[in-house]
């Protein structure tokens, strides 16, 4: 398995692979992956990166800015998606290994997520990568006409203090 930084030729696959994501229900409150311009819009230029496995796209995973104001600049939400076959065979740990490393190469001292509480891969995951669980937000959003709660997990850098 390769990890590189994302090129914008990417984002066919990428999109797929969102929206594979999407459909569980169990990823994000998102109910369609976006179009490029909105993509390219939210995540980082510099913290964009997808796993190839026989030269295919099998996962992904980008950073972008938990907030706008000044303060926060170093405060990144993460994303991290596998194709469907691909799932429990490690792409999502070197993902966030590398998008770990990535983040403190960038100056981003946090990263958080916010995880549905039944997706326990991604709770999983997420932990072996050093990420605490920090707060469980009751009813925060709907999604089919059902409120949902998260568990907000962070990871604070180890090298930028």
């Amino acid at each position: 398995m390769i990890i590189r930084q994302f090129d914008k030729h990417d984002f066919a696959a990428v999109k797929e692979i969102y929206q594979q994501g999407i459909d569980t229900r169990e990823a994000t409150f998102e109910t369609i992956a976006p179009n490029w311009e909105n993509w390219d819009v939210k995540f980082l230029k510099d913290c964009r990166i997808v796993a190839l496995d026989d030269n295919a796209i099998v996962g992904w995973a980008a950073l972008s800015a938990a907030s706008s104001r000044a303060v926060y600049v170093g405060v990144c939400e993460v994303s991290v998606y596998v194709r469907h076959d691909k799932w429990g065979k490690g792409v999502g740990k070197k993902l966030l290994q590398e998008l770990v490393s990535l983040s403190e190469e960038n100056n981003v001292w946090t990263l958080q997520a916010s995880i549905f509480p039944e997706n326990l891969a991604s709770r999983k995951l997420h932990a072996y990568a050093g990420f605490r669980e920090v707060g469980y937000r009751e009813k925060i959003g709907k999604m089919d006409d059902l409120w949902r709660n998260t568990i907000l997990v962070e990871r604070r850098s180890r090298m930028i203090m």
